[in-house]
């Protein structure tokens, strides 16, 4: 048997190099990820390495018409072949190797195309089968429950280092961003009403949207509900003498003008009016209806703001949520979040890795069956 040792980024682009030099025929002996450290240890690369064989045809002996004088063979070196030999027969014997017609194995496509379904990143969906692919190479076979817990592992990897969860309740001013559309001020109603139905809290509401009329008539109506004052501001001095005037307050939710944020005009002005270093949690709302590449935009125009966690309303107005885990991924944020109706203050749901999980592979199960 002819064997050779791949390295690739991802198990694809192995394939394609073992189908191209050992052809059709080839199968997988063994593969693993391994990782290379980058600079000062740090940024390490991730590789697919992999072990490929193919059986080849020893040439027919002739056998001379003379005698020949043969020298005595090393008997204790051909043994060691012969054993190397039969052990390697039997492990690709042992065990169900996947030919190379096909980037994945067959069994794996329900699983893949649930993620793209998803609108998951195609990046995370190659790593993540790679990862599969390893596991089902090492242990035979991998059925669709195993490799959903698998996949769940991989992406709780990816995020379990992010703060997920709400309001902290150790910082006084809550401030609430987001472009026009996303359902800010209601989200920002929600957010208030848990905190004073579920955790005593005195709240307050500063809003500096002062463009749009409904949206100060929408603050204020849910403010009366709660018995919670309000104030308007114009000027960062409006906004200070509002601060003062809430100083006996636990929680002042602050409500910024949803404007198109792809100006950066609008970003340096709310910069000047709010103090975003002062005792404060900073929050981003976008909309999971909204494009990817449009949510990428804004997030990275609020780079220098000090935002902890993303808030994604209208959840239940989509069919995908994988853009919320490529966001998370991408730009390092966590998540606060999300909401799924219009209702005050029902629907929020308070974010969890393991919900959010979960939700990206809701349904998985009915697809298999169908």
């Amino acid at each position: 048997m002819k064997m050779k040792k791949y390295v690739a980024a991802t198990m694809p682009e192995a394939m394609k190099a073992i189908r191209n030099e050992l052809g059709e025929e080839a199968v997988i002996l063994s593969s693993k990820v391994v990782y290379s450290k980058g600079f000062i240890g740090m940024f390490k690369k991730k590789s697919i390495e992999v072990l490929a064989g193919i059986d080849t045809v020893e040439p027919p002996v002739h056998t001379p018409d003379y005698p020949v004088f043969k020298q005595e063979p090393d008997v204790n070196h051909a043994s060691e072949i012969k054993k190397e030999l039969e052990d390697l027969k039997k492990m690709v014997k042992s065990i169900q190797r996947p030919q190379l017609e096909q980037q994945y194995p067959e069994e794996f496509q329900i699983l893949i195309n649930h993620l793209k379904q998803q609108e998951l990143a195609e990046e995370l969906i190659t790593s993540m089968s790679d990862e599969l692919f390893v596991h089902e190479i090492n242990r035979d076979s991998i059925n669709i429950e195993e490799q959903i817990e698998l996949t769940k592992d991989y992406i709780y990897n990816l995020l379990k280092d992010l703060p997920f969860g709400g309001i902290s309740y150790e910082r006084k001013f809550i401030n609430v961003l987001g472009p026009t559309g996303v359902g800010k001020t209601t989200t920002i109603a929600k957010m208030a009403a848990r905190a004073v139905l579920e955790k005593k809290k005195k709240v307050g509401f500063i809003t500096t949207d002062t463009y749009r009329i409904a949206a100060i008539e929408q603050l204020k109506t849910y403010a009366g509900l709660l018995q919670a004052p309000i104030e308007i501001v114009y000027s960062p001095k409006d906004f200070q003498q509002a601060v003062e005037k809430f100083e006996s307050l636990d929680l002042v939710f602050i409500d910024t003008a949803g404007r198109n944020y792809k100006e950066m005009k609008f970003v340096e002005d709310l910069q000047k009016l709010i103090d975003f270093k002062s005792n404060t949690e900073t929050y981003l709302v976008l909309s999971s209806t909204s494009k990817e590449t449009d949510m990428s935009v804004i997030i990275e125009q609020f780079v220098d703001f000090p935002i902890e966690k993303l808030i994604f309303t209208k959840i239940d107005e989509t069919n995908s949520i994988g853009s919320i885990i490529n966001l998370m991924v991408k730009y390092n944020k966590g998540l606060a979040y999300y909401t799924d109706g219009q209702e005050v203050p029902e629907d929020i749901v308070e974010a969890s890795l393991e919900e959010l999980l979960d939700l990206l592979l809701k349904g998985i199960h009915y697809e298999r069956s169908s």
